[in-house]
């Protein structure tokens, strides 16, 4: 809970109804010091008087008029039929300076009540909702405790008043909650889905079984299940019947398509569908494990936006153990794809189970795909071809995955249906018109954003038709997309890249029984081919592994062996560059599972030298630059980098983010357009670094820590996650000393 503030927020704060909201929202402000004076008013006297006599308020009015005078903050908590008629009664005796909002938990009919009596929707009435609540009422169920750790939705217009709305965040954020804002009709469908549709089929379900022969026996063997779930049917009637009736279109519509599902699950039981009923009770249980992540893709973005997660770093240690760290995660994003396009199982290995990936899992979820798990990185999918993708019922969210979008984009870019992508703020400054353009000259119709950013809004129903296509810049992602797309075109799709790139996605087709030709640097697929199920053993990620490469390198007395590693040829320049700079690297134990090559790796530490890096080598290791670049930092003598554009369109642009984290801890760089120059044997002092929200670097800077002669903290670490779960437990099992706070 935040501190008592010196000054506070409002002078006055007038809440009208001291229900539980009412009264443990004027009971938070008052404990927290948020307001000069909490005065209370309600139609029912008797918890007016109780309202003093439990500190709930400071002092009551016994008309709205005298709660309303000289307030400069005022809270309707009324049931939401009675909003006009109170709105009415205090609009003579609201000054135009006086911010007005309320709890309701329906938005749309509060403002089409604010309109009705002021004629317009003034700046100063920002509508709000707090995502809390009890199935007790009442001033005597007051909890000024109710809103800590829970969400309140604002949803202000285009024109409200800014000031007034950050005073509202600072309000609601000191009595403990997080704040949301969205629109006022997108909360109303959240919010019918999510607490309307529940509330309702609670009290239906009690009303249903009250009525059995067998009612007593039913409620007295009741399971916790049961009784979890049909608590909320002994929430206030009155308010609820309120709500439904205030929404009633948002609820309407989610009571149809729930209608509509539920049919479906009784057929599949009637003609014994077991296929259907483990696709929809697979879906659902993954939902339920992501339901903050898949509720409506703002929620997904607020889990780690809102999330501010730090890294500490102590200086010194040194690096020892045998580790596997999680799978590759550009092989778990194309396991989970060919495997549903696939006829029959596949079944996955070693699966990452970081944000990104399981954000493409449930993609393919959302498009009728049955998949099960990810439990303990092992996954089953039950491949329903190449051309049995459903529609989706809503846009497919990719929250920071640049991979998984614009792979996605050559996929669905010949279904038949129509699909929009999206992601967190962060993909959505990511360029994709190099995917957009090429695939559009293949007759796919694709709306981006200005600038060609997301999200990508693709028209079905098109006939693409194969090209040959010659890659400006070499990007495994671009390659990959146009292949997938080649699955579906006529003819034959061909793509030429300038230098190597990661070759994933042609070892994996040809994993899946489908031919690729490549000829040098040319790689090529005939449309109208099918999938053939496979197992897949995904490799520990070479990126991942890279962390640990340059940490027990660079601290003195270091011996780590990596395992099971993957070693295909485009993705190993880490290795190659550290070596060039005198690594000691053993490559032990190769072999070849699933057609890509993997090995054990034992990294002991070493002195290293300073180089001019090839530019044959950036495309094998453009992800791992940002660890390089500590590496460099460590070594004898200068490390110079070109041709390493790509750097600069990642989660941040990670060469200026990676040279402004270097000069926060003391070391000196030179920036170039494509590249930088850094001068070896600095020295690393402690600093505060500002990791952009991208995860590489953030774990570049855990590393760096090793060699420092001071505290590093790294601030915006929640995106970790997003490739290497477990990375701070692992990085402090073999020797970093570090801490994180802020993280789950």
């Amino acid at each position: 809970m935040n501190d008592v503030p010196e000054t506070p927020l409002f002078q006055r704060v007038a809440v009208i109804g001291l229900g539980l909201i009412g009264g443990s929202l004027a009971s938070a402000i008052r404990r927290q010091g948020l307001a000069g004076t909490v005065v209370g008013t309600d139609t029912r006297h008797d918890e007016l008087a109780l309202g003093v006599e439990l500190g709930v308020v400071d002092e009551v009015a016994d008309t709205v008029r005298d709660a309303v005078a000289g307030s400069d903050l005022v809270i309707l908590a009324v049931p939401v039929r009675a909003t006009r008629s109170v709105l009415e009664e205090i609009k003579p005796w609201l000054s135009g300076n006086t911010l007005l909002t309320d709890v309701g938990s329906t938005k749309s009919s509060f403002v089409a009540d604010v309109e009705a009596v002021f004629g317009k929707w003034p700046a100063n009435v920002i509508p709000g909702h707090p995502i809390a609540g009890s199935e007790k009422s009442g001033i005597r169920a007051a909890n000024p405790d109710l809103f800590a750790n829970h969400k309140v939705i604002l949803t202000p217009s285009g024109h409200s008043d800014q000031d007034g709305l950050s005073r509202l965040r600072q309000l609601w954020e000191g009595c403990g909650a997080t704040v949301l804002t969205m629109s006022v009709a997108y909360h109303d469908e959240v919010l019918a889905a999510t607490s309307h549709l529940p509330h309702l089929i609670a009290f239906s379900l009690v009303d249903t079984l009250a009525g059995e022969d067998e009612n007593m026996d039913i409620f007295r063997y009741a399971a916790g299940g049961f009784r979890d779930f049909t608590r909320i049917a002994a929430s206030d009637p009155v308010m609820w019947h309120d709500i439904f009736l205030s929404n009633r279109d948002a609820v309407l519509r989610v009571i149809d398509h729930f209608t509509h599902d539920l049919d479906q699950l009784r057929t599949a039981i009637a003609n014994q569908d077991g296929a259907t009923l483990m696709r929809v009770f697979s879906r659902a249980k993954a939902a339920r494990e992501h339901f903050s992540k898949m509720l409506s893709g703002q929620a997904y973005v607020t889990n780690n936006a809102e999330k501010q997660v730090t890294f500490r770093l102590q200086p010194g240690g040194a690096i020892s153990g045998d580790i596997r760290v999680p799978g590759d995660k550009s092989m778990s994003h194309r396991s989970i794809m060919l495997g549903a396009l696939a006829d029959g199982i596949t079944e996955v290995q070693g699966f990452l189970e970081g944000e990104d990936s399981l954000a493409t899992l449930q993609a393919f979820r959302d498009m009728g795909v049955t998949i099960e798990g990810p439990e303990n990185g092992f996954v089953r999918i039950h491949g329903v071809g190449i051309n049995g993708l459903q529609a989706p019922r809503g846009p497919l969210y990719l929250g920071n995955s640049g991979t998984a979008m614009r792979l996605f984009a050559g996929l669905l870019a010949a279904q038949s249906f129509d699909s929009e992508l999206t992601g967190d703020a962060s993909l959505s400054k990511r360029p994709m018109g190099r995917v957009a353009d090429p695939l559009r000259a293949m007759g796919a119709r694709i709306d981006t954003a200005e600038g060609g950013r997301p999200p990508l809004k693709i028209h079905g129903g098109q006939q693409l038709t194969g090209i040959h296509y010659e890659m400006p810049v070499a990007s495994a992602q671009v390659k990959s997309c146009l292949l997938l797309a080649g699955l579906y075109a006529g003819g034959s799709t061909s793509v030429t890249e300038p230098a190597p790139t990661r070759d994933h996605t042609e070892r994996m087709l040809a994993g899946f029984g489908y031919h690729v030709h490549r000829d040098a640097a040319t790689s090529s697929v005939v449309g109208g081919g099918s999938l053939t199920a496979t197992n897949i053993d995904v490799p520990a990620d070479i990126s991942s592994a890279a962390f640990f490469l340059v940490a027990a390198s660079i601290a003195p007395g270091s011996d780590l062996t990596l395992r099971h590693v993957g070693m295909n040829p485009t993705r190993v320049g880490v290795i190659n560059i550290l070596r060039l700079m005198g690594a000691n690297i053993e490559v032990l134990n190769e072999r070849e599972i699933g057609g890509e090559p993997v090995a054990d790796l034992r990294v002991r530490s070493a002195e290293l030298k300073g180089i001019d890096i090839p530019e044959d080598q950036v495309p094998l290791a453009i992800d791992e630059f940002p660890v390089l670049f500590i590496a460099a930092t460590c070594a004898e003598g200068r490390t110079v980098l070109r041709g390493a554009e790509e750097l600069r369109v990642k989660e941040s642009d990670r060469i200026q983010v990676m040279a402004d984290g270097l000069a926060a801890v003391g070391v000196e760089t030179t920036v170039t357009p494509d590249g930088i120059i850094i001068d070896g044997g600095q020295t690393i002092g402690g600093g505060k670094v500002d990791s952009h929200g991208d995860h590489r670097i953030a774990m570049s800077f855990a590393v760096a820590s090793l060699r420092a002669e001071g505290e590093i903290e790294v601030t915006d670490c929640a995106n970790v996650a997003t490739s290497f779960p477990g990375f701070v437990e692992l990085a402090r099992q073999t020797g970093i000393n570090i801490s994180s706070e802020g993280a789950e």
